[in-house]
């Protein structure tokens, strides 16, 4: 009896029409995977640091005054002490939780504030189009660090200023970017299938434009969010941002300024730290851009030598 074969040709389009997994295509682009562990470990740092750390980022030993990082003191040694004798490492670990609470609800206010917006106004057109973006070109039109600057130096300055000033300055950012998509997609025939079929409008903006929308809505968040952590650390840095006791990376690298000669890791690290959290944050945008992106998401599953020919080469073609 004559063995089957397997329909190997037929298998093939199939697995390659296959969604690819977001862990796969994380896996295969190693500068993004770098960027999400480092993130994901300042998140853990921020969230569950001040639980083992207790009040150590504020105890003061005069007697260990600009220590140089060593083992000698343990953990909390390891990188030096500034000039009250406090714990570098303590003090990064609690600076870290104060910048994320205040970059991380700064975005998430003006992503949904400003996303709300656009869709809306993009979606309806017309004069409600024209006033949305007239409220966006008049935001824009003053520089958001001078807005906080000068209300900060009127108000006191505290946290909770700093979230409500950056979430009003990056609203427009939002509102421009949802606009645009949502005046691209009302005229798609699934769109004027789903307002044939009486849909309401708001129906029709939550389950046929946002979903379409919204990953290059997080995209730009992503970026967003090293422009809001570097505005915070400005502030910061000039003393109207975050205030003492409380601190944040811009406010240390501030208070160690003046010691960058004698003790260069008072100021040299929590820099470090903006740094990396901020390129980390970049080039993980950038592998978003391209991982939520239909048409060009099939490249983050190829092996990194194959990518450079695949680049001019269709998806089909490659064996």
């Amino acid at each position: 009896m004559p063995r089957e074969e397997t329909p190997v040709a037929e298998s093939a389009p199939s697995e390659r029409n296959r969604k690819p997994s977001w862990w796969l295509m994380l896996g295969r682009d190693r500068a993004a995977a770098v960027a999400a562990v480092v993130l994901a470990v300042v998140a853990l740092v921020a969230v569950f640091g001040r639980l083992f750390i207790g009040d150590r980022a504020q105890l003061q030993n005069l007697d260990a005054s600009l220590r140089p990082p060593s083992l000698s003191d343990g953990v909390y040694g390891l990188l030096g002490t500034d000039v009250l004798g406090r714990s570098i490492v303590a003090r990064l670990i609690d600076a870290a939780a104060t910048t994320l609470s205040v970059a991380v609800p700064a975005v998430l206010c003006s992503l949904a504030i400003g996303s709300v917006l656009g869709l809306w106004a993009g979606y309806h057109g017309g004069r409600r189009e024209s006033v949305a973006m007239r409220i966006a070109d008049v935001i824009l039109s003053f520089p958001s660090l001078l807005i906080a600057v000068v209300v900060l130096y009127v108000f006191s300055p505290s946290a909770t200023n700093i979230v409500l000033i950056l979430a009003v300055a990056r609203i427009p950012v939002y509102l421009r970017t949802a606009r645009a998509e949502a005046a691209e997609l009302r005229s798609r025939l699934f769109v004027d299938a789903a307002r044939t079929f009486g849909t309401p409008s708001r129906m029709i903006i939550y389950r046929h434009i946002l979903p379409i929308a919204l990953p290059t809505l997080l995209t730009v968040a992503t970026l967003d969010f090293c422009f809001v952590m570097l505005t915070e650390s400005s502030l910061s840095f000039l003393g109207i941002g975050i205030q003492p006791p409380d601190v944040s990376w811009g406010l240390m690298v501030a208070q160690g300024r003046q010691y960058l000669q004698t003790a260069w890791w008072i100021t040299v690290l929590p820099g470090l730290a903006i740094v990396l959290t901020t390129v980390s944050a970049t080039v993980l945008a950038a592998w978003a851009r391209i991982a939520t992106d239909p048409a060009q998401r099939w490249r983050l599953t190829l092996p990194k030598k194959r990518r450079a020919v695949s680049a001019a080469v269709p998806p089909e073609m490659i064996p």
